[in-house]
């Protein structure tokens, strides 16, 4: 029997995060691939630190987007954020670009050959998907709410309703359960980059009505529990701070810790690596299951082998709150979606200029978008999985 009455910790990074500015970056190179190529093999990593920007990795066809092109995608995206500091400025901040082809020994798994083999996965892997009903977007609260404190302050800080905030944050919210389901706060952690001269108490009355207004009414923590910048002052940001890096930010980017992860990132990676594109076919599948009120919570599970083109296993947990047989649901799963990459790419219609928009504030619980964005997060499988059952 799981255990009832707890309390449980998520954590978010704003898109001024250093690793965040590594995880936007990858992925506009991988949207300017996928504008000119839908099918454009693309494996792009980025690092930062004080004033240098250096992208690393593997594409597919070679030259499609110019090392130039590279260079200016990562000012664009830069100056985007807010980034303007002597340390890290997206103007002078070096850019180098170190991409080359995508090796012939890991195309050749991945293409198909126009005869019986299918289009094979890009890498062997485990990914997960996980919905609950903990809120609207069927996404665990504490991640939920974490992920909305720093998207409107961003929102804010950008259209300039609020003054004295920088690009670089962190929020952490507490989250008390009983009976399983969550009832108040218990703490909030907000960190977050400010302007010279503003001190601590200024810096937690910018964030307050942030935290008042994301939290549900009468959930807000005690007040010695309500820590923003607790070593009290957090000027110098970003990655003059602290070194960035694409994908060391995996569990902000999926279920907070209240699901497992398979350990493959999502940025820069172009659909063919299942370890972004079969999460996001995870995630569909579970949303779509508890969307169809078979289950209270959902766990799916795909794992795949390198050139292989299905998936090697599927597993469903229900987590004790299943209405059906989970055995039986984890072979009609397989029956409503091709679970192949090529079947998930055109299922979700993948091949689009769709992820730049995923690098920061979670991969799921977002609304779907009319050009695709966000396709993984729709309920349009609900009848199908409930007439195949």
């Amino acid at each position: 029997m799981a255990r009832q009455d707890y309390i449980f910790t998520s954590e978010s990074v704003s898109e001024g995060h250093p690793d965040k500015v590594c995880d936007l970056i990858s992925d506009s190179v991988l949207d300017a691939f996928v504008t000119k190529e839908p099918e454009a093999r693309v494996a792009v990593e980025t690092l930062t630190t004080t004033n240098k920007i250096v992208l690393a990795g593997e594409v597919r066809p070679e030259g499609l987007i110019s090392a130039e092109e590279m260079v200016n995608i990562a000012r664009e995206r830069v100056r985007d954020i807010g980034y303007e500091q002597d340390g890290f400025h997206w103007q002078n901040a070096d850019v180098d670009v170190y991409v080359h082809a995508q090796s012939k020994h890991i195309s050749q798994g991945v293409d198909s050959d126009g005869g019986n083999k299918d289009e094979g996965a890009g890498d062997q892997g485990i990914m997960f998907g996980y919905a609950c009903r903990e809120t609207d977007t069927l996404m665990p609260a504490p991640i939920a709410f974490s992920h909305q404190i720093l998207s409107d302050m961003a929102q804010a800080r950008k259209s300039g309703a609020v003054q004295g905030l920088g690009p670089d944050s962190k929020s952490q919210v507490s989250l008390k359960y009983e009976n399983g389901k969550p009832v108040a706060a218990t703490s909030v952690v907000v960190s977050t980059q400010h302007d010279e001269g503003l001190s601590q108490s200024d810096v937690r009355e910018l964030v307050r009505p942030f935290v008042e207004a994301v939290l549900p009414s009468g959930w807000m923590c005690p007040e010695d529990e309500f820590y923003v910048n607790p070593t009290g002052t957090f000027v110098i940001g970003g990655p003059d701070g602290d070194a960035g890096l694409t994908g060391r930010k995996i569990i902000v980017d999926t279920y907070g810790g209240a699901a497992p992860h398979g350990g493959g990132a999502f940025s820069g990676k172009d659909p063919t690596k299942v370890d972004r594109s079969a999460a996001y076919a995870a995630r569909y599948l579970a949303k779509n299951v508890v969307a169809a009120d078979l289950a209270d919570k959902c766990t799916i599970q795909l794992s795949y082998a390198i050139g292989v083109s299905k998936p090697i296993s599927v597993y469903v947990d229900l987590h004790e709150t299943g209405k059906v047989d989970a055995t039986k649901l984890e072979g009609v799963l397989g029956e409503v979606m091709d679970l192949s990459p090529r079947g998930i790419r055109t299922h979700l219609g993948l091949n689009k200029p769709i992820f730049a928009r995923t690098a920061a504030y979670g991969h799921f619980g977002r609304q779907p978008e009319d050009d695709g964005g966000f396709s993984w997060e729709k309920t349009d499988l609900v009848e199908a999985i409930k007439s195949a059952l």
